[in-house]
């Protein structure tokens, strides 16, 4: 960025000057409050690689909280990120008299810092506004806001083009935002079974959902935040310990050949090996659970004839 600090003051053009000032903000390298706002346009004629400089440094901070103010704060946060904007004064159940601009802030805060983990954090909630639902009761819902959210970030990604040469971050964030409430709804209840299926459709982004899971405890009530983070972190040692278990016991029981033979009649052939391969195959991709007696395996093959060439 053209803009410096210097003699109290930071010099260059006035949308420049705001993202810069919210960007020290962030590094705890100014304290003061700038109140001027520039115009829309004159943020929009900033090149969107510049920009998404300086929202990186913003989220990557060590004061976040601060620099997502000072962006509120200098007009930034309405012209470039109108979805978060939104958010500043929304109320929800759960924050009350509070806001969701306060509790976004809050998981920027708690985040990790993982650029891929801080967007997320920063977008995860931006949903809400066009789902909220309040029952006759009182009652307060944002049903689907994770998937309205996904589809929200795809809107911004394509307005802003911030993250047209970083197709992975665009990626990793879309799926963050889209599944961000996945690992809270484990209530320590789950099979094996279900554990490996979350682990196994988090993929790659698994340990940054469980980190931004993490960060989105955000209650003031201690025990409610003790108990959250502890379920993450169970599920977090179920996932370790289930994925070690699976490396070391093959999928299926001992001796399955023999089986496969006997109730198919089968003679010893390469077909035994493939019927084999192709189970374990249908294990991996969810189909199957693993571990299961032979009478398991044989049933599913029986119902699926056709695809194990029988």
């Amino acid at each position: 960025m053209a803009g410096r600090l210097g003699a109290g003051r930071i010099e260059g053009p006035e949308a420049q000057l705001a993202l810069e000032r919210a960007a020290l903000r962030a590094e705890a390298c100014l304290d003061e409050t700038h109140t001027a706002r520039p115009s829309q346009d004159q943020f929009e004629a900033l090149e969107p690689p510049a920009v998404r400089s300086v929202l990186d440094r913003v989220l990557m901070g060590s004061r976040p909280a601060d620099g997502l103010e000072a962006l509120h704060e200098g007009g930034a946060l309405a012209a470039l990120l109108p979805e978060v904007e939104a958010l500043v004064g929304f109320s929800d159940a759960e924050w009350r008299h509070k806001d969701v601009w306060k509790h976004t802030k809050q998981v920027v805060e708690q985040s990790v810092c993982l650029l891929g983990v801080r967007w997320g954090a920063l977008l995860h909630d931006i949903g809400k506004v066009k789902t909220r639902r309040i029952e006759p009761n009182g009652e307060v819902h944002f049903i689907g806001h994770a998937e309205v959210g996904a589809r929200m970030f795809d809107k911004l990604a394509r307005r802003s083009r911030w993250f047209a040469s970083d197709p992975a971050l665009r990626d990793q964030v879309r799926f963050l935002i889209r599944h961000h409430l996945r690992a809270s709804q484990y209530d320590g209840t789950w099979t094996d079974g279900a554990v490996r299926r979350f682990a196994r459709e988090m993929g790659a982004y698994l340990e940054d959902l469980l980190n931004l899971s993490r960060a989105d405890i955000t209650t003031k009530r201690p025990e409610k935040r003790r108990r959250g983070i502890a379920l993450i972190d169970e599920l977090a040692a179920r996932i370790t310990e289930l994925a070690a278990e699976d490396a070391l016991v093959p999928p299926l029981p001992s001796g399955f050949g023999n089986h496969l033979m006997q109730h198919f009649d089968l003679p010893p052939s390469k077909r035994i090996g493939e019927i084999k391969q192709a189970l374990e195959s249908a294990v991996q991709a969810g189909e199957l659970e693993p571990h299961q007696d032979a009478e398991y395996y044989l049933r599913f093959v029986s119902e699926h004839r056709a695809k194990f060439g029988l």
